[in-house]
C-alpha cells in the first residue's frame, strides 16, 4: 500500500495525553497533530525527532495532520499509526505475499468471536485444503540492538486476544498472530518479558496451543533512509520465543 499523498516533514516538539502530538513544520510553523496510537511508543518519539505526517482535506476533521512515521535513529524509521497495520497485513495476504497464507479466496475484517466478546482483525475462508484462519494483527516498533520487542506496554487486551486465538485452534481452525514490523531497524521479533511477563508467558502457551505466529517487515524507507511513500510487507522476520 501507498500513502495517497505526499508526507509532510517536521520536528517533533512532544506527545502528549496519548493522541496529540505537537510538531514544527519546516517553515516554523507549530501545528498539533493526531497520533493513533495509545501504546507508550517507547523508543519512537524522540526529542527534536524528524517526523513525518499526512494531511486529510476533510473539513470536518478538527486535526487534520496525523503523525505517520518517526525517525527513531539516522537512516530508520518507525511507523506509529496504528491504524496501518491491519491494511497492510490485509493487503499483503490478499496479494499473497504472506506464504503462510495464501490459498484463502476471502477475507472479512472485524469480525465477532470468542467467550470474551473480541473481534479478529482478519478472518480468512475459502480455502479448498485448510480451515477458517482467525488472524490477529499487532504492530512492532519497539527496537533495542535491532532486537524488535512486542508489546511496548503491559497489554491486558493482547492477553485475552491471545486467549481467543488459542481457543480457536480448540475448535479445530487456524489461528494466527500476525506482527507487522513497521521498522526498518528490527530483525528479529521477541515478547517483551521486561515490559509485560505475562504476555509473553501466554504467547508460548498459545504456540504451543497451535496459534502460529508470523512476522512480516515494512518497506518504509528508500536506500537513504528517507520515507519510500510505501507500506508494503515484503519480508519475513524470524520470531524468537526462547526467553
Amino acid at each position: 500500500m501507498k500513502f495517497p499523498e505526499p508526507l509532510i516533514e517536521g520536528s517533533l516538539i512532544r506527545r502528549y495525553k496519548r493522541f496529540l502530538a505537537d510538531v514544527r513544520l519546516p517553515d516554523s510553523t507549530e501545528i498539533t497533530a493526531h497520533c493513533p496510537n495509545t501504546g507508550s511508543m517507547l523508543g519512537c518519539q524522540p526529542p527534536d525527532g524528524r517526523v513525518w505526517l499526512s494531511r486529510s482535506n476533510n473539513p470536518a476533521r478538527k486535526l487534520p495532520y496525523t503523525w505517520e512515521l518517526v525517525e527513531t535513529a539516522p537512516g530508520t524509521l518507525a511507523c506509529v499509526n496504528t491504524a496501518r497495520p491491519n491494511a497492510q497485513a490485509r493487503e499483503a495476504i490478499e496479494a499473497g505475499r504472506i506464504s503462510e497464507l495464501v490459498g484463502y479466496s476471502h477475507c472479512r475484517p472485524e469480525v465477532k468471536y470468542g467467550e470474551e466478546k473480541s473481534r479478529i482483525d482478519l478472518l480468512l475462508s475459502g480455502h479448498e485444503a485448510e480451515p477458517d484462519a482467525w488472524v490477529e494483527v499487532k504492530n512492532v516498533t519497539l527496537e533495542v540492538n535491532g532486537q524488535g520487542f512486542f508489546p511496548d506496554a503491559v497489554t491486558t487486551r493482547g492477553q485475552k486476544h491471545l486467549r481467543e486465538l488459542m481457543a480457536q485452534v480448540a475448535l479445530g481452525d487456524r489461528a494466527v498472530l500476525f506482527f507487522v514490523v513497521n521498522h526498518t531497524g528490527i530483525e528479529t521479533v521477541r515478547p517483551a518479558d521486561h515490559i509485560d511477563q505475562h504476555y509473553g508467558q501466554l504467547l508460548r502457551q498459545a504456540c504451543d496451543a497451535g496459534v502460529e505466529i508470523v512476522a512480516y517487515r515494512a518497506n518504509l524507507a528508500n536506500d537513504d533512509g528517507s520515507p519510500s511513500g510505501r507500506m508494503a510487507l515484503t519480508e519475513a522476520v524470524p520470531v524468537i520465543l526462547e526467553v
